[in-house]
Order: structure tokens, then C-alpha cells, then sequence
């Protein structure tokens, strides 16, 4: 089980619309990933199951779009990926000693935000 490394992208406009499907299909297309995943589209996701990194099904709490043909986090997708990390939608299964280094990884997007993840507050 892996935490993606934090990679300090860019930040989209704050009312930018968060479609996670619609960003999946353009993440997969800028990354080169429509057969299988690869490193590029792991940048678009916090968490992933390093044991089977070869299968999309793997990756969880997707954060990132292409804007401008450049990858971009969407401040909306980190707010809905914090809200499961604090039990929203039923929350997400991931291992135990994940969720602080999870939670730690969308606290350093809120503070390029300006703000605090509900966790926190």
C-alpha cells in the first residue's frame, strides 16, 4: 500500500467543477495510461495499492486534472478527498497506518489554499 509522493503541483482555479470521471479520461491521455497505469498518472491520485499498481482499480482519491495540458490540482477534488478521509460517502478503505501520511499529503494542498482540512478543525 502506497501514499504518493507529494508532488507540489500547481493549483487550478478554486471554482474550477470537479468531475473525477471526466478527469480520469483526461489524466489517462496526458499520462500515456489508457492501457494500464503508469507513474504519470499516479501524480493524479493520493494513495495507490503498490501491490497490484498495474490495474486502475488500484488507485484511490484521485486529486489532479489536465488544464491547459498541464496537471493541476483541482482544490475542489482535494476538499472531496478530505471529506472521505473524515467519513464522508461512507469513507474509503484504505490501511491503517496509510490515513496519517494521507491526511498529511491533502494538509500540505489546504495550506497552499489557505485553509484547514476538516480534520483539523
Amino acid at each position: 500500500m502506497t501514499v504518493t509522493r507529494f508532488q507540489d503541483l500547481p493549483l487550478a482555479d478554486r471554482d474550477r467543477a470537479w468531475d473525477a470521471a471526466a478527469a480520469d479520461k483526461r489524466v489517462r491521455a496526458w499520462a500515456g495510461a489508457e492501457d494500464r497505469p503508469n507513474e504519470k498518472y499516479r501524480q493524479a491520485h493520493v494513495w495507490y495499492d503498490g501491490d497490484d499498481a498495474g490495474a486502475f482499480g488500484s488507485y484511490k482519491l484521485p486529486i489532479a486534472d489536465v488544464v491547459g495540458g498541464e496537471l493541476k490540482v483541482v482544490p475542489r477534488a482535494v476538499i472531496a478527498a478530505a471529506g472521505v478521509m473524515d467519513g464522508a460517502r461512507g469513507g474509503v478503505d484504505l490501511p491503517k497506518d496509510d490515513i496519517p501520511r494521507v491526511k498529511a499529503h491533502l494538509a500540505k494542498y489546504y495550506a497552499k489554499l489557505g485553509d484547514t482540512p476538516p480534520w483539523e478543525r
